[in-house]
């Protein structure tokens, strides 16, 4: 219970505190020494640059790959992605949503918050192995996110030339420093694990400050802009997104994982991560589509919004008990 107490309050503290501190800028209640954006920046390059490297490399260190069957990892998590991008267009056509309010609503039911809330959640729960298989299961997320996530939110929004081009995304991809690190700190822990040395016990006190503060500063920058927008004119929206990220998707993704022998892989590990990080809510980069290609905006930031808070009081103590089952 002390384990779910404190994820549950590191990212209730970190949404609030960066929420507060953004409308108190706002409002010229206190004087900031950068402006917003600029904070947000700082914040995620810490975290992503500096911290992130560290855990992640001291993480895939000492996972056991002693199971050919762990290369598939990385398509069970591109096949949640996928499939909550499907079901949001199928729920779409359902409500009978616009063209505009189809890419946003493509975009919630895709983008999912496996980093930020999925890192912490599976270091909280499982510790350093289900922290370091978070980043074997999310090893695609940024190409699907470029090569399908964006193309397809921008044929229901704008079709202005200055948008990016597809290719131009991708080529992008190639050279972003963010992606570059996480890809190099993903190689260099997997050389280390290969190579026999033994991981100084150091580490594990490391990674256990390291990790959550790396979360506290990705949660605080979500907070910096947060916007609380008019959830009850969306709530129908809502409703069909939480549906497909804590119900449909979590079910045909764990039975994909059951079916091809997770539960009893890396001693028991490997199902739950899948089932923690296929609940996982709306990725705050959900937003980007819907501001770029002229989307609805407000759809967008309420389903984020209401998703995350239902993940919050719902799904996060359900998961905890459910992990405490298995």
């Amino acid at each position: 219970m002390g384990r779910f107490l404190f994820a549950f309050g590191l990212i209730l503290f970190g949404l609030s505190f960066g929420y507060l501190i953004q409308r108190m800028a706002a409002r010229q209640a206190i004087r900031l020494p950068l402006p917003i954006d600029r904070l947000r920046k700082i914040l995620l390059k810490s975290a992503l640059l500096f911290l992130n490297p560290i855990t992640v490399i001291g993480a895939i260190w000492v996972i056991e790959f002693n199971d050919p069957r762990l290369i598939t990892l990385p398509f069970v998590g591109t096949s949640a992605l996928l499939t909550g991008g499907l079901l949001a267009l199928g729920f779409s056509k359902l409500l009978g949503l616009k063209k505009k309010q189809t890419g946003s609503l493509f975009a919630c039911g895709a983008f999912t918050n496996l980093g930020t809330m999925g890192g912490l959640v599976c270091y909280i729960l499982l510790g350093e192995i289900g922290f370091g298989l978070v980043h074997l299961y999310k090893l695609f997320e940024e190409f699907i996110y470029y090569a399908i996530g964006f193309p397809v939110a921008k044929w229901y929004g704008s079709s202005s030339e200055k948008a990016e081009s597809p290719w131009n995304r991708l080529k992008n991809l190639a050279s972003d420093i963010f992606i570059l690190v996480s890809l190099g700190s993903l190689l260099l822990g997997g050389l280390l694990n290969q190579s026999g040395w033994k991981r100084p016990e150091l580490y594990q006190t490391v990674n256990s400050i390291l990790i959550p503060l790396s979360a506290l500063l990705l949660i605080t920058a979500i907070g910096l802009a947060m916007k609380v927008s008019k959830v009850k004119q969306y709530l129908r929206e809502c409703l069909a997104v939480s549906a497909i990220k804590f119900l449909m998707v979590p079910v045909a993704i764990t039975s994909l994982a059951m079916g091809l022998g997770y539960r009893g892989m890396v001693g028991g590990y490997l199902i739950k991560v899948v089932i923690l990080l296929s609940s996982m809510p709306v990725a705050f980069n959900a937003l980007i589509p819907p501001s770029l290609y002229d989307l609805d905006m407000d759809l967008a930031n309420s389903c984020w919004l209401f998703s995350t808070s239902f993940f919050l009081m719902i799904m996060l103590p359900s998961l905890y008990f459910l992990m405490a089952l298995l």
